[in-house]
């Protein structure tokens, strides 16, 4: 297995090799999309080519994603722009189907792809990494259907590897938790809506105001399952009353804790 040192030259050359051209960066805020626009900046001055920093705005994304992401553009020196795009009228997405994230990538990337090609840019860039290649994520063979390059994958970098990388260079949100799209908060074939998703970001909002910084709010028709580290339990259990009143206020009949904490994909479980 390689080393972090090892992984971290591999991705610098092969960042300095794609950024001999202009390019295009898949851009939301997070970590590994943030590592990346870093490293294209970087390179892109070196090569004198330029570096856009490209935010998909859509119902599926928290609304207060969109100002961190422009913030941290602004820090990196990237042309920060954003598509606004309506991924609920696609059927499969709306209906929230296991092969969703395929439908919504391939949906997100077309549009990315043609935001590219009307500046002359062939090349464009994603954060999927080494341990995305290891979960259920369906959405990965659009992004290789259409051509699109993933650079912290192809270089082996883990999400731990890539949060190291990011404190190293500064990046401002290095230790920001991950935040996948809101649709993976309900169970697969529950037809999303718009007051649902808007709904779910409130009731997360609820408790990350509360000082629990990784949550997961699962809503199972008027059930709302909370999932957070087992660390936080003993901290929530003893503020259940004013949170679970809260949550409650905004439809849901019953607030459950999920004893077996936070896990990414739990509604995955079975596929």
């Amino acid at each position: 297995m390689a080393s972090y040192e090892d992984k971290k030259k591999a991705l610098l050359a092969l960042m300095d090799d794609l950024m001999e051209q202009d390019c295009v960066v898949a851009f939301s805020g997070g970590v590994d999309s943030s590592l990346l626009l870093c490293l294209a900046c970087k390179y892109g001055k070196k090569h004198g080519t330029k570096v856009y920093g490209v935010m998909i705005r859509s119902i599926l994304q928290p609304a207060k994603d969109y100002s961190i992401a422009k913030d941290v553009a602004d820090e990196l020196g990237a042309w920060f722009e954003t598509l606004d795009i309506d991924e609920l009228s696609v059927p499969q997405i709306l209906g929230n189907s296991t092969q969703r994230c395929y439908y919504c990538k391939k949906f997100l990337f077309t549009s990315l792809l043609d935001f590219a090609r009307e500046r002359g840019i062939a090349t464009v860039l994603e954060g999927t990494n080494e341990d995305d290649l290891h979960v259920y994520r369906p959405g990965l063979k659009a992004i290789r259907e259409l051509g699109v390059i993933s650079p912290l994958a192809q270089a082996g970098l883990t999400k731990d590897d890539v949060r190291q990388m990011a404190l190293e260079y500064g990046i401002s949100v290095s230790r920001r938790p991950s935040a996948p799209c809101l649709a993976t908060r309900f169970p697969y074939d529950t037809a999303l809506t718009v007051e649902g998703l808007r709904t779910v970001e409130k009731g997360e909002q609820i408790l990350k105001d509360a000082g629990f910084e990784v949550v997961r709010l699962r809503v199972h028709g008027n059930i709302a399952r909370i999932e957070i580290t087992p660390e936080e339990m003993p901290r929530i259990l003893e503020r259940r009353r004013e949170l679970t009143e809260k949550i409650k206020a905004l439809g849901y009949t019953y607030v459950t804790l999920d004893l077996e904490g936070f896990r990414s994909g739990s509604m995955d479980v079975g596929l």
